[in-house]
């Protein structure tokens, strides 16, 4: 089965679940039948207004598979990734629940996770968590009980064996699709398909990956990962965004680890009249290249603060061509 209908390298074919195994998530449903999949990311407000979370929702909601709520991504506080998740199941949107293991221990991840699955939560992100020095309240005492990998194996063990890490049995196991975040332009670049390998051994069903500007750079370590054959053990979607101007795309460059923005993509956002939606042909141009990477199962855009451009940026795109429109319930 093609991922859209349309046929292209980046098409995948079906892959039944485990047996025994009934997905309750949309975003594992598409990803297993061969759709190109495309999530995004909410941007959580500072606010205690279930309707500032409504109205972000509202325009990805028509367009994307699953939304990202994330956990206080940066180290800086917003409203709490399940307070959103609720908020979202509760409006028949499919949320991805952010998990960064940096502000909780075992104990409360464990209770966080089965309250999670009891709101309708069926995806999960398990991050390590950026340290609360990069934030705006650098005096947090961090915890990081677990990194990605410990906490993968928890969530499994707790979904696949039910019992807690205690060994304590769970009367009714959290079902659970397990994904977990990969950044391919860390150098040393030739260590980050080994690092993914592991995060699918400890659980990982599904990655989305930091911003993709460097195509190249990209396509090598998709080479990798087809070489030991981990893009058919599991969905990579990979992570998009506009950029607003070239001094944002500079920032961006010197701040965020990871990040590599091509001196290329800079000079043509200086160059644009209008850099705004320069940065939005720029990142359906990415889209479109990406789809046709061999191994690439989706696309996760990450619109800070512009979640009214992503619908457009999607149906622009032409990625979801022969979908019929989605919504993320």
């Amino acid at each position: 089965m093609s991922a859209s209908g349309a046929g292209g390298p980046g098409d995948l074919t079906y892959r039944a679940p485990p047996e025994g195994h009934v997905s309750h998530s949309r975003l594992e449903r598409v990803l297993r039948s061969g759709r190109f999949a495309v999530t995004a990311e909410l941007n959580p407000p500072d606010s205690a207004d279930a309707e500032d979370v409504y109205a972000a929702a509202q325009p990805l909601g028509e367009v994307v598979d699953a939304i990202n709520a994330t956990d206080a991504s940066g180290a800086n506080c917003h409203m709490s990734s399940i307070g959103i998740c609720a908020l979202l199941t509760r409006a028949g949107y499919s949320p991805v629940y952010q998990i960064s293991c940096r502000d909780r221990n075992r104990i409360a991840i464990q209770g966080d996770v089965l309250g999670a699955a009891a709101l309708g939560v069926t995806n999960v992100l398990c991050l390590t968590g950026d340290g609360v020095g990069v934030g705006d309240q650098p005096g947090a005492k961090p915890v990081f009980d677990f990194d990605s990998l410990t906490l993968l194996r928890t969530i499994r063990t707790m979904r696949d064996k039910g019992v807690f890490l205690s060994g304590r049995k769970i009367t009714r196991p959290p079902l659970l699709f397990l994904g977990a975040a990969e950044n391919p332009c860390i150098p040393p670049h030739d260590w980050r398909p080994d690092r993914l390998i592991k995060k699918i051994a400890a659980g990982a069903e599904f990655i989305q990956t930091n911003y993709i500007y460097d195509i190249p750079l990209f396509e090598r370590f998709m080479a990798r990962v087809r070489g030991e054959g981990a893009d058919k053990r599991v969905f990579i979607i990979a992570g998009v965004g506009p950029l607003a101007s070239a001094k944002a795309a500079r920032w961006m460059r010197s701040n965020v680890p990871g990040i590599h923005i091509p001196d290329a993509l800079i000079a043509r956002m200086e160059g644009a009249k209008n850099p705004s939606e320069e940065g939005k042909t720029i990142c359906i141009e990415l889209m479109q290249q990406l789809r046709a990477i061999e191994g690439v199962a989706g696309v996760h855009i990450m619109a800070y603060r512009r979640e009214h451009l992503v619908s457009s940026i999607i149906l622009e795109s032409g990625i979801l061509a022969g979908r019929r429109k989605a919504r993320a319930t």
